[in-house]
């Protein structure tokens, strides 16, 4: 499979291209900037400087020919500002969801955040960050051009991924590291079952790829 992955520099998606490229598959990631193009290199993945905060969808559109899914994992980060939360968090995804549709690319996987909602109460950053990513989750849930998915991790930790984790359509609050988000990830892409599906990830006692197929069965 060829898989491109928006936000490409982010923690789980380095950890993404890591394990999507020991298992054979072609990995290209957008950058910002050029000098994160190396960490990419070393990752295993191929990096293309394309920023969604400011690039078309032609532009995004010209950079998935031959891809097979496409995963969204950038984000304007803890630091940023209310302003950013719309033009990465929601607008990033929808561009690359245009982008996909654009270029006949239909599998979408979107990392979204526990409690996204359009209609979240409050002025903090963080509530206008939840609103942002709902409604990302809301256009891209309205395409019936794209099979998507949408994963909803918990509580992000750096701690060592242990290969157990709970996915569920609800699975209530708590902690799960990136690594095992990333190794879900890497699942979903080449999980079309999963596909129509918003899905919560904590850490928890099925290993990574039973709880992919078991979401997906049901």
């Amino acid at each position: 499979m060829r898989i491109v992955i928006a936000g490409g520099h982010g923690q789980i998606a380095l950890r993404l291209e890591r394990l999507l490229a020991a298992r054979g598959d072609e990995v290209a990631g957008f950058i910002r900037r050029s000098e994160q193009a190396g960490d990419l290199l070393a990752a295993g993945a191929e990096p293309v400087v394309c920023d969604l905060e400011s690039a078309s969808v032609e532009e995004v559109a010209g950079h998935l020919p031959g891809a097979d899914a496409v995963v969204f994992a950038a984000g304007a980060g803890p630091g940023s500002g209310s302003s950013r939360k719309d033009t990465v968090d929601r607008g990033a995804a929808v561009l690359l969801a245009d982008a996909a549709e654009r270029a006949g690319v239909r599998r979408y996987v979107m990392v979204s955040a526990m409690g996204a909602a359009p209609r979240h109460p409050g002025d903090e950053v963080f509530d206008i960050y939840l609103r942002a990513k709902g409604e990302a989750d809301d256009s891209i849930r309205a395409r019936p051009g794209l099979d998507w998915t949408i994963l909803r991790p918990g509580m992000l930790t750096n701690d060592a991924g242990t290969g157990l984790v709970r996915l569920e359509a609800s699975t209530g609050r708590g902690p799960v590291p990136r690594d095992d988000v990333a190794a879900v990830l890497a699942e979903l892409t080449d999980s079309p079952a999963t596909a129509g599906l918003t899905l919560e990830l904590i850490s928890g006692h099925s290993p990574v790829s039973v709880a992919v197929k078991a979401i997906a069965g049901n």
